[in-house]
């Protein structure tokens, strides 16, 4: 077999529709185009977005959405039920120590936050950057202390 003998199997292969090419081809006269009007002129489309000189949506809605303050911190958020389940009763509780237990990513990236949610029933020492009212009461309650 040489290169010259390969060929496509039969009937795999379709001619081109040759539109435009006189009214014998079948597809002459307007070209399948339909009639007259801006949708049988070349480029006679507008573009997305348009809706017949209608203000269109993308120019309706407002630019900037909301406001952000600068100044808000975002803490990695821990519950007094986890810590229940993560340590020993008489353990410090730091963010490194956090960290190595896995209940937050990274003790370097976002503050620390203990919140109330669960029970506590062991003796705990906590140093983190916040804790909520509620977690505090959980924890001296247990007879831990926040630091």
């Amino acid at each position: 077999m040489q290169l010259h003998d390969l060929m496509p199997a039969p009937g795999s292969t379709k001619k081109p529709k040759r539109i435009g090419r006189g009214h014998g081809s079948g597809r002459g006269g307007r070209s399948g185009r339909g009639q007259d009007g801006q949708g049988s002129r070349a480029g006679g489309t507008k573009g997305p977005g348009f809706e017949g000189g209608q203000l269109p949506l993308y120019k309706r809605l407002p630019k900037l959405g909301g406001f952000v303050s600068h100044n808000r911190v975002e803490y990695a958020v821990v519950n007094v039920g986890r810590l229940e389940e993560l340590f020993n009763d008489g353990d410090l509780i730091t963010p490194e120590a956090l960290e190595e237990k896995g209940a937050i990513k990274s003790a370097l990236k976002l503050p620390v936050k203990i919140l109330g949610d669960g029970e506590l029933t062991k003796k705990l020492t906590i140093k983190v950057e916040k804790v909520s009212a509620s977690a505090k009461a959980k924890i001296e309650g247990a007879g831990g202390a926040v630091e």
